[in-house]
């Protein structure tokens, strides 16, 4: 059974940096999907930043770009995002999401590809 689990998330003030952790068990595919999604209070869960096992490439939205890195330590099968320059906007629920396996990553949409989700950790912003 696939388990994601996220840590990481707190408040910040705008300009600071936080790092976000989803540690999955259970999941031993080479080739997937996996990202970080945020919900914003009032507004639909969007795509935030996408890893590609299979091209090795990352993909992120337009807002976050240059500001937050995706990374994954393989080893300790375990999921980052690095979050700088810290925004108000970027106040959410953040999730942890995976595929089951798949060489293709549509970027950063659409959710219907990711079939784990964690259940979420809290991102708080202040200006």
């Amino acid at each position: 059974q696939v388990q994601l689990v996220e840590s990481g998330g707190g408040s910040g003030q705008a300009g600071g940096s936080l790092r976000l952790s989803c540690v999955a068990s259970g999941y031993t595919y080479r080739y997937y999907c996996m990202g970080w999604f945020r919900q914003a209070p009032g507004k639909e869960r969007e795509g935030v930043a996408v890893f590609s096992s299979y091209y090795g490439r990352t993909y992120y939205a337009d807002s976050v770009k240059g500001r937050f890195t995706i990374s994954q330590d393989n080893a300790k099968n375990t999921l980052y995002l690095q979050m700088n320059s810290l925004k108000p906007e970027d106040t959410g629920i953040y999730y942890c999401a995976a595929s089951r396996p798949r060489t293709y990553c549509s970027g950063t949409s659409p959710e219907d590809e990711y079939n784990y989700w964690g259940q979420g950790t809290q991102v708080t912003v202040s200006s």
